[in-house]
């Protein structure tokens, strides 16, 4: 007799899966992950130490030196000389923490004076220079 893939004879391959090896792999998981969750989540209780959540930022102090189109120089709105400006650039650059030096330039003034004052800046020890300008104002 020939055998038909649907007949019911013993010796006919199986056609279902045997469940029975998946069931039992999957117990045994079960099984690890249900006796391994409770050591991780083990934890051993300090007392651990409280910092304020503001940020210590202490912002350094400016100085403004202003160039006039004729030349002459202010430092914070007062007149100064060229050896006056490098004793007073000399004192504020050993001042901890260091201040920004603000540089305002009329749109006049040769750029040789300005690079001057920035040249005595960075021989003063000065390593903080700013440049402010102000927007032009629409005609």
């Amino acid at each position: 007799m020939a055998m038909t893939p649907f007949s019911d004879d013993e010796d006919a391959p199986m056609s279902e899966i045997n469940m029975t090896p998946l069931v039992d792999v999957m117990l045994v998981l079960l099984i690890i992950f249900l006796v391994t969750i409770p050591a991780m989540q083990h934890a051993v209780k300090i007392d651990l130490p409280h910092a304020s959540s503001q940020p210590d930022v202490v912002k350094p102090a400016h100085l403004d030196i202003s160039v006039r189109a004729d030349g002459s120089m202010l430092w914070d709105d007062h007149p100064v000389t060229d050896a006056a400006l490098r004793a007073k650039i000399a004192a504020a650059a050993r001042m901890q923490p260091q201040p920004e030096l603000h540089l305002r330039a009329d749109r006049l003034v040769p750029y040789e004076r300005v690079a001057n004052v920035m040249s005595a800046a960075q021989a003063g020890g000065l390593t903080k220079i700013a440049f402010v300008t102000e927007p032009r104002t629409k005609p």
